[in-house]
């Protein structure tokens, strides 16, 4: 077996009684990485990661805040940073209306926080997680590097019901989750990913209610909200987190606080979960330049930004989906999902069929991102994504080149 992303080579090997492929973990050998948009194309109109768009929501004009940067240099990076960081857990702990700081966990990105579950929670080999694809890779990446089984209920993936809510497409499937439960006792960990990625669709509270009160469920249901600014009020998960122990939340500063770069997830649950991944982290998870970052993105006036800039986004999510409407003729079909995240799946239909076309979905895609300096994400190989494109919603100037971009495009191919 050789390993993925090395070019083979010829050349000796020393010492020669050393073979580095019976020293790695089998399922690490098989592992295919999860491929990140940045791996694909890094210039252009970037509407394939799902970032925010209109940026961070630091203000620049608050002076206590600009002391507060500004005094990064002056502080002693030659020192480990602050293990605990009970300053930002506390302003998210408030943010989310949670009792205190003891309810929240900060990870590197929200894939620490994964990886961490599953590895205080999940047995290798003997044990299982449950997915609902389509959903977030990291998931299964993760699973596979923790020699964990999987277990996947797919959402519901036709149309008939509709777009999102209790029983339209994306909306998940309680009956089949609990027979699944039921079939295999090994399961501890479900992920939920709400709104989801590459969905867009919010999963209702009471579908999520109905895993936690089933009995024969003993694990954890993780709950991952790194769309939830985008979703409305009244939406979130965190709202159950005081009735139901057997809950995690994931949220992150990477979407609407516009925060991509620093890399801090959060879990939230009750006090014990967060003591026992604080117990398992590694230490100083979380470097100072990051926490001052965060700190400041929290504050009172940064969080109403944030909200602004949320609102600007779902109108211009609106105004996108109709631009995109406006493309029919050429091969645009119905966006499918519920619309509740900062992005978009839109099918790419057959000219001839007009039914959702992956080889025609992934030209566009790359001429898109080759020769027309857009770049979005094909979706076309995912459960119940045939044909489609996933497209972050950006500024007004850059989804207006997109349209531009995309009937020319279409036009070609």
């Amino acid at each position: 077996m050789t390993i993925l992303g090395l070019a083979p080579s010829t050349a000796p090997i020393t010492p020669a009684h050393f073979d580095i492929e019976k020293v790695i973990r089998p399922n690490i050998l098989a592992l295919h990485p999860y491929r990140c948009a940045r791996d694909d194309y890094q210039e252009g109109i970037l509407l394939d990661a799902n970032e925010n768009a209109l940026g961070h929501s630091i203000p620049r004009s608050s002076n206590q805040i600009q002391q507060e940067l500004s005094s990064t240099l002056d502080t002693n990076l030659n020192r480990y940073p602050d293990p605990s960081h009970d300053g930002i857990k506390s302003r998210i702990a408030s943010l989310r209306s949670l009792p205190g700081k003891d309810h929240v966990f900060l990870g590197v990105g929200s894939d620490e926080v994964i990886d961490l579950l599953m590895r205080i929670c999940v047995v290798p080999v003997n044990e299982k997680i449950l997915i609902t694809p389509p959903t977030y890779g990291m998931y299964s990446i993760c699973a596979q590097v923790n020699d964990i089984g999987i277990v996947r209920c797919n959402l519901e993936l036709g149309g008939s019901e509709g777009e999102g809510g209790e029983h339209g497409r994306f909306s998940l499937l309680i009956d089949d989750i609990k027979a699944a439960i039921l079939a295999d006792p090994s399961i501890k960990l479900i992920f939920l990913c709400s709104p989801g990625n590459p969905t867009g669709t919010l999963i209702s509270l009471t579908a999520i209610k109905a895993i936690l009160d089933y009995e024969p469920f003993k694990g954890i249901v993780v709950v991952d909200e790194a769309y939830i600014d985008f979703a409305g009020e009244g939406t979130s998960a965190v709202s159950l987190i005081k009735d139901y122990a057997n809950l995690c939340v994931m949220q992150t500063l990477s979407k609407s606080f516009g925060l991509a770069a620093i890399r801090l997830g959060i879990a939230l649950a009750q006090p014990p979960l967060i003591q026992v991944l604080t117990n398992t982290k590694a230490p100083y998870n979380i470097s100072t330049p990051s926490a001052q970052l965060a700190l400041a993105a929290l504050s009172k006036e940064a969080v109403q930004n944030m909200r602004l800039k949320c609102q600007t986004l779902v109108e211009s999510r609106k105004q996108l989906q109709k631009s995109l409407e406006s493309l029919s003729a050429i091969g645009v079909g119905d966006i499918i999902g519920g619309n509740d995240a900062n992005f978009l799946m839109v099918p790419i239909l057959n000219k001839e069929t007009r039914l959702p076309d992956n080889a025609r979905a992934n030209a566009v895609y790359t001429e898109l991102a080759e020769n027309k300096g857009v770049v979005v994400r094909f979706r076309g190989k995912e459960a119940g994504c045939h044909g489609c494109l996933r497209i972050t919603v950006g500024t007004a100037e850059e989804n207006g080149t997109l349209i531009r971009q995309l009937q020319s495009a279409l036009n070609d191919y």
